[in-house]
């Protein structure tokens, strides 16, 4: 069953900057803790020097998902001594559309009012009934946004692509479930591309890996640390020098991919390898096919690899999860690279006798 938006929606808060240049907290609801206030700041991009707009972010922290929609006040509304605003929504799940809308719903209230007050009943409403009407302002529907929607956004073609076979090197790393670092000056550039990777690994249709928008902040690295594999995107090059925070380190704006030293062993690449990247190439190039049906053809090669796995396990006690044999799968006489890569899922599916 869905779980309702009293279930998922967290708080809702409003980030001002006045003629003067001063980004502060206005008002927010329930409260919320000083720390996700300071790290909220920093994610609306109201405190950035740069003064670049960005009109949308989004992303994740300790299991607390944000989504920051900013505007620029014109002349005409009601609020004056203020030039910019952003509203901000945490809630528990992961659905960008779904909260873009609401958050646009919520910026024209703002604009039209100046006051939470009209702001927060439409809060409340999507709350308590999974609507808000507003002939003005729009209407917001939760139910017009299935989650596997927005699993299916991106591009996994325009992804395919940009890095053709290399794209085996991501798969791997997801299905290993590795570090994984994104870099891109650009926010939008890094949201895009992060927020699409988790679907080469489809069969396990878990968005809580992504951490979509990181700063090089203690607070966030540390958080990012207590995560066992991830996909994390940063706007700051430095992030290529922290070799502590990553496996694999992709430079989307240079279209490079970098496999870590300490990754090497684990993710070498072999005849196995070759045929999946063939596959995923050959589908992302059939003009033909949607980005869906690519996404299932991996996911049937995936399925075919933990089949194969899984026959290669044996269930020592009672109710305890198939474990792998090694004398079964070195009979199996696999490439070194196959029988390599086969051990590792092995460890990322739990399926290791400890």
């Amino acid at each position: 069953m869905a779980e309702t938006e009293a279930q998922l929606l967290l708080g809702v808060g409003l980030i001002e900057k006045d003629i003067s240049g001063d980004a502060l907290w206005v008002w927010c609801y329930p409260s919320t803790t000083v720390e996700l206030r300071d790290l909220l700041l920093r994610k609306c991009c109201l405190t950035d020097e740069s003064k670049q707009l960005h009109s949308f972010v989004f992303g994740q922290y300790r299991l607390t998902w944000f989504y920051v929609a900013t505007t620029e006040v014109p002349d005409s509304s009601a609020l004056k001594k203020v030039t910019h605003f952003s509203i901000v929504l945490t809630t528990k799940d992961f659905n960008p559309e779904k909260y873009a809308a609401f958050t646009r719903i919520l910026c024209r209230i703002y604009l039209k009012y100046g006051s939470p007050v009209k702001m927060m009943e439409s809060y409340i409403s999507v709350l308590t009934k999974g609507i808000c009407r507003n002939e003005e302002n729009g209407s917001f529907l939760s139910k017009d946004f299935d989650v596997r929607k927005a699993y299916l956004v991106g591009s996994i073609k325009d992804i395919i692509l940009q890095f053709g076979m290399e794209t085996v090197i991501l798969y791997t790393a997801l299905m290993l479930k590795k570090r994984i670092v994104v870099y891109h000056p650009r926010i939008e550039a890094v949201q895009e591309f992060t927020r699409t990777l988790p679907a080469l690994v489809w069969h396990r249709q878990d968005w809580s890996i992504l951490h979509s928008y990181v700063h090089l902040k203690d607070d966030e690295l540390e958080a990012l640390k207590l995560c066992p594999g991830y996909i994390a995107g940063f706007i700051d090059s430095e992030v290529s020098n922290r070799m502590d925070l990553y496996d694999v380190y992709v430079n989307l704006a240079e279209s490079e991919i970098t496999i870590s030293q300490q990754a090497k062993e684990a993710m070498t690449m072999g005849k196995l390898h070759k045929e999946i990247g063939q596959l995923i190439v050959q589908s992302a190039e059939d003009p033909e096919k949607s980005n869906s049906q690519v996404i299932k053809d991996i996911s049937l090669k995936t399925k075919e690899i933990l089949t194969s796995l899984t026959s290669l396990t044996e269930v020592l006690h009672d109710n305890e999860k198939p474990s792998l044999n090694f004398e079964a799968l070195k009979q199996k006489r696999f490439p070194p690279a196959t029988e390599n890569f086969l051990y590792h899922l092995a460890a990322a599916e739990q399926m290791l006798k400890i």
